[in-house]
């Protein structure tokens, strides 16, 4: 087991885990392949009856009724089993934690903080040069000044501060998204390519300026439902996206650069929206070389309602038969000197990311490259042989 990775179950479960109804996926090496699989306490229970997939289960009218009855569904395996082999490295035939998304389409929103929405213009005007960062900081809020907080997106008063931005030669596409009519709503990764706990995640080996983004991801059915929420690592490389917005697939979407989990928590009466509304994020970052950050992203200081991001996303214009997950963006603004002064936050190999609220636990994964790391090999055509197989479809 990889140092720094808690096995205790408690360590990654949400405080009230008792309450909670928590769907995820194993990969089982008896079938060799993904089960689907409800928390029980210490047990885990194969809940592929109700579907062969996460994504149709959670399609189901009356879910969380029907996961009422724990004992109607077999135990596949011990949670705490399960956490000792998921980590880093390891074999992938292990028995160990999945995403808990499969079929889902990934998306992303961004620069929906306004918090981060300044480091975000820093990104664009310094042309991915880590470098620059702390004088374009600098020239930037003595333009625009550092709070953006009281601006509605959409408003009469946003479209004013961008006519004045404009004639001042300062607007920004990332100011476009931020505080305009259109959220930004991307393809994060493919289908079935997001790690779950404990494994790692990647950075393009070309990037020298990057960064976690732990966020809330909600869970979306095909009729734009949101039934659930979990955590992710959107992985971002500064340098990348800052370069060219043309970039933002080769920034945002490589081998690992999406981690997703541990498991999906259900609405119900425990845990609603407004929870997650309120939530805060808490991130570590903890580095072989003794580094140490500790971060905070608030669900308050969203600038756009997950109501409203869901439907940018999805709706006459857009459909998703499988569902979608949508990670609804972070204020966290990786300012932090790690890389030399005045540049910012940069990972080191190795780093240790840990992301927790109490509704929904604990996310922790370790940065490597993403071309070092174990490759991306079981996507849907393997999925739908192995279902085949075990006679699921």
């Amino acid at each position: 087991m990889t140092t720094g990775f808690a096995i205790n179950t408690a360590d990654i479960l949400p405080e009230d885990a008792n309450q909670a109804v928590l769907v995820g996926r194993i990969w089982d090496p008896r079938v060799s392949g993904p089960t689907p699989v409800l928390v029980d306490g210490d047990t885990l229970r194969d809940i592929s009856k109700l579907g062969p997939t996460v994504s149709e289960i959670l399609e189901r009218d009356k879910l969380v009724e029907h996961l009422s009855n724990t004992a109607g569904f077999p135990s596949v395996a011990s949670l705490s089993e399960v956490l000792d082999q998921s980590h880093p490295g390891a074999d992938q035939d292990r028995l160990h934690l999945l995403a808990p998304n499969d079929l889902q389409a990934i998306k992303a929103s961004g620069v929906t903080f306004v918090a981060s929405l300044l480091e975000r213009v820093i990104e664009e005007q310094a042309r991915g040069d880590a470098s620059k960062a702390d004088q374009i900081r600098t020239e930037i809020t003595g333009i625009i000044g550092d709070d953006l907080s009281q601006i509605e997106p959409g408003s009469q008063k946003a479209a004013d501060i961008k006519k004045i931005l404009i004639e001042k030669g300062a607007w920004s596409q990332y100011l476009e998204v931020g505080i305009g009519p259109d959220a930004e709503i991307f393809t994060k990764a493919p289908v079935m390519s997001a790690v779950g706990y404990g494994a790692h995640v990647g950075l393009h080996p070309i990037s020298n300026w990057n960064n976690p983004e732990p966020e809330v991801v909600l869970t979306v059915t095909s009729l734009g439902k949101i039934v659930g929420a979990t955590l992710g690592n959107d992985v971002n490389l500064r340098d990348v996206e800052g370069r060219s917005a043309l970039l933002l697939g080769k920034a945002k979407d490589n081998n690992g650069s999406c981690a997703i989990g541990p498991f999906i928590r259900l609405f119900d009466d425990h845990f609603t929206l407004e929870t997650v509304k309120s939530a805060d994020l808490a991130m570590a970052v903890d580095g072989n070389d003794g580094y140490h950050l500790d971060a905070v992203s608030s669900m308050s200081q969203i600038s756009r309602t997950p109501e409203s991001l869901v439907s940018q996303a999805i709706g006459r214009h857009h459909q998703y038969p499988d569902g979608f997950m949508l990670f609804l963006g972070t204020m966290f603004a990786p300012t932090d000197d790690r890389g030399g002064s005045g540049k910012g936050f940069t990972h080191e190999m190795g780093d240790l990311v840990s992301i927790s609220t109490p509704s929904l636990g604990k996310l922790v994964n370790q940065v490597d490259r993403s071309d070092v790391i174990n490759p991306w090999q079981f996507g849907i055509t393997a999925l739908m042989n192995n279902l085949a197989r075990r006679g699921l479809l």
